[in-house]
């Protein structure tokens, strides 16, 4: 029974043809850039199949003749080769028109590039800011910002030997805990820098991008004609955990904006308020651990591991046992909060808050087999920044 012996492997190829041809599959397969949901993406798009359907014709012409050649003028038939050096008329045609067309694609090129450069009359500036491995926004004109970061599903699903199926995590990777959030229909003005590497911040649909870079300030403008949520990544080998540094924005409508705006002006006063009383407040050894283990979870997991091992490839010491998380505690607040220059350690000083930093720290002193006792109070961190 011949059909016995090799029907897992029919079925396997089987399975693997009709993959392949199902709808499903090719829905995600896109092989064109997409149109975005910008006006300057839209002038790309247009300028992209222009440009590509110049080349499908020359390209049509050029082999049509050379196929053509080869066939009726082959030695088979008895052609004899002409001999000549050269043609003025034919060397003219065959330089002009190319020249032709270069300036016909270089000016409308040239009109769209000095558009994407035009940083005029902005709505909105927002200062981004790449860390290894989250996003800052600062929003200048309201004076207030935030942290992005990978989802807690996805950083969850990500680690090894999580258990976690990632195909059952929705947009796996491509999600964050906060959002950037800006009004459609408006300017938005980007200035871009990074705090550690070079970063790149790359949303597709909103039609470019621009690297982060150490000590420089890029700009990039984007205005968005469709509320939606539209998805990207860091587009710059960043370091090991550079596939774990998605971007997300949201466009909403004018009105849904101003509300989202209120509520988060109104919000980072009460967390300022809610900051000050953290600093002054007494926490027990129970209640920072407890807060401790997620911002672990959120900044620390990726290079010292869920168990504290470390992570040999980075560099990264295990905590379990080392002598910064149960030695002298004054360098163990030093490293969290100012780095290690030189090192992936970054300064989490400027990116967490007095409670936050006291957290983690009381929590790597105490977990695992480091029970030190130690519980390091908000207010020593504001003493030691």
């Amino acid at each position: 029974m011949c059909i016995s012996k090799y029907s897992g492997a029919a079925r396997g190829l089987t399975g693997l043809l009709l993959t392949l041809v199902s709808g499903a599959a090719l829905a995600d397969w896109k092989l064109n850039m997409p149109r975005g949901v910008t006006d300057i993406s839209h002038e790309v798009y247009r300028l992209h199949m222009g440009v590509f359907w110049v080349c499908v014709i020359i390209g049509i012409i050029v082999f049509g003749a050379m196929i053509w050649s080869i066939i009726h003028h082959r030695k088979s038939k008895g052609v004899v080769p002409a001999k000549f050096h050269h043609n003025t008329v034919v060397e003219v045609i065959w330089t002009a028109i190319p020249f032709a067309i270069l300036v016909g694609m270089a000016v409308p090129a040239a009109r769209t590039l000095i558009k994407m450069e035009d940083m005029r009359a902005a709505d909105l500036s927002i200062k981004v800011t790449g860390y290894q491995w989250k996003w800052r926004y600062d929003y200048l004109d309201q004076n207030f910002c935030f942290f992005s970061t990978l989802s807690r599903d996805s950083n969850a699903a990500r680690q090894v030997d999580s258990g976690i199926d990632p195909a059952t995590v929705q947009n796996y990777l491509l999600d964050v805990d906060h959002p950037l959030v800006v009004p459609a229909g408006k300017k938005v003005h980007l200035l871009l820098t990074s705090a550690d590497v070079i970063h790149s911040w790359w949303v597709p649909a909103l039609g470019g991008k621009r690297d982060a870079v150490p000590g420089f300030v890029n700009e990039w403008w984007f205005n968005a004609n469709e509320p939606g949520v539209y998805r990207g990544q860091c587009a710059e080998l960043c370091g090991r955990d550079h596939g774990f540094m998605p971007i997300v924005v949201h466009v909403l409508s004018q009105e849904d904006y101003q509300a989202w705006l209120t509520e988060q002006t109104g919000g980072a006063a009460q967390e300022a308020v809610a900051a000050a009383a953290a600093a002054d407040k007494t926490w027990t050894l129970d209640e920072l651990s407890a807060k401790g283990q997620e911002v672990y979870g959120t900044y620390c997991v990726a290079c010292h591991g869920a168990n504290g091992e470390g992570t040999p490839a980075l560099n990264a010491p295990a905590l379990d046992g080392s002598k910064v998380a149960t030695g002298d505690l004054a360098e163990h607040m030093n490293v969290v909060l100012h780095g290690r220059p030189g090192t992936a350690m970054a300064a989490f000083g400027t990116q967490l808050s007095d409670l936050d930093v006291a957290a983690v720290i009381t929590f790597e002193r105490n977990a695992w087999s480091n029970k030190t006792g130690d519980v390091v109070q908000p207010a020593a961190i504001k003493a030691a920044r």
